[in-house]
């Protein structure tokens, strides 16, 4: 019975989209398997033909694709992949996607739209039947899909990569870069016994820039009445905010910042330049997404941050060999249990032990 069970699984075929090959080959290598013939090229007009070069007809796939700096091209190549995939009798189609793209516009944006909510209905019209991502940048995206999604977390990773590399790292404080980021740098700071630190405020502008009242608005109280005479509401004035602040003590100590991505890194800059003048010896930037955009492998180069550690969940080795502060964590091995567990059946829970709800 056993046997005939097994023999009746859904074969299973590992796919790569051309994101992150690396990447998908490190996760292909630890599952054992080969990763599946599949040619993707471009016309002059930037259309992508995607051709599938074996059968996938009653098989589990696994699309690897992630988000990088051509994020239109891999999401539409995604979709190319799935929807072929689909029309071509697969009978589970799995995206496995480390990051995913415009995870950040999960809110609405004045006359905008939320679009991670756009991609995951495309996603899950183009034949998306399962969904593997990593560090979400809201939690709450996964309720804008329709399919079953697995947001694995890195946290694990990073945490072990602090106790290995930092010899001292009892002598660290945990650094929430803005109020938003206080949770995650909490469940660091508890899981490694640290201290935490919060970054309050914004930077100060210089005098030349200050409005110097020739922009001034109208007096409030011509304000209140329109053109007729009619009372209007009154206009409520901007929030202001303090100039930075470092909440906590990090004098004499190593500050590591903890966020779900680095991309332009200007604000990690400043937050390391304050950190120093207040007496931090040393500042580390951990992060799941490594996304570096523009010049940021210089302005990291240049800057009073002392590393920046990422997964590789995005491929940045470019940005590496233009700047010998980043160092990149493995999470290959996270990816291909996924897919082993989801292949056999098995419980995922495993996988989400000792991991807190606000990593």
């Amino acid at each position: 019975m056993a046997a005939h069970m097994h023999a009746s699984k859904n074969q299973m075929l590992v796919l790569a989209g051309t994101s992150h090959p690396e990447l998908a080959q490190l996760v292909a290598s630890k599952l054992g398997v080969r990763l599946g013939e599949i040619a993707i090229y471009h016309k002059p007009n930037r259309e992508t033909i995607v051709e599938i070069k074996e059968s996938v007809r009653g098989k589990d796939v696994y699309i690897i694709q992630t988000g990088t700096k051509a994020v239109n091209d891999d999401i539409m190549e995604l979709m190319i992949i799935a929807y072929a995939c689909r029309t071509s009798s697969a009978s589970n189609i799995i995206g496995v996607i480390p990051f995913l793209p415009y995870s950040k516009q999960s809110k609405m944006r004045k006359r905008g739209c939320i679009v991670s909510k756009l991609i995951a209905t495309m996603l899950g019209r183009a034949g998306l039947s399962h969904l593997i991502t990593m560090d979400l940048h809201q939690k709450e995206i996964q309720g804008f899909f329709n399919i079953p999604v697995d947001n694995l977390r890195a946290s694990g990773f990073l945490i072990d990569y602090i106790q290995t590399s930092l010899p001292d790292y009892r002598n660290a404080v945990i650094v929430a870069r803005n109020p938003n980021s206080v949770r995650r740098a909490s469940s660091y700071a508890d899981r490694l016994r640290l201290g935490i630190a919060v970054i309050h405020g914004e930077e100060r502008m210089p005098e030349s820039e200050e409005d110097d009242g020739r922009t001034s608005p109208p007096n409030a109280e011509a304000q209140f009445r329109d053109a007729f005479g009619l009372e209007m509401l009154p206009r409520v004035a901007a929030k202001e905010k303090p100039p930075f602040n470092v909440v906590g003590d990090v004098g004499g100590r190593i500050a590591i910042i903890v966020d779900d991505m680095i991309d332009d890194v200007d604000a990690f800059v400043k937050v390391a330049d304050i950190l120093k003048e207040r007496g931090a010896y040393k500042v580390l930037v951990i992060a799941t997404h490594g996304v570096l955009s523009s010049d940021a492998p210089r302005l990291i180069e240049d800057s009073n941050i002392d590393e920046v550690v990422v997964t590789n969940t995005v491929p940045h080795g470019a940005q590496k060999m233009q700047c010998h502060k980043i160092k990149t964590v493995d999470i290959s091995v996270l990816l291909s249990e996924a897919i082993r567990r989801i292949q056999h059946n098995e419980s995922m829970s495993y996988l989400f032990r000792n991991v807190g709800m606000d990593d």
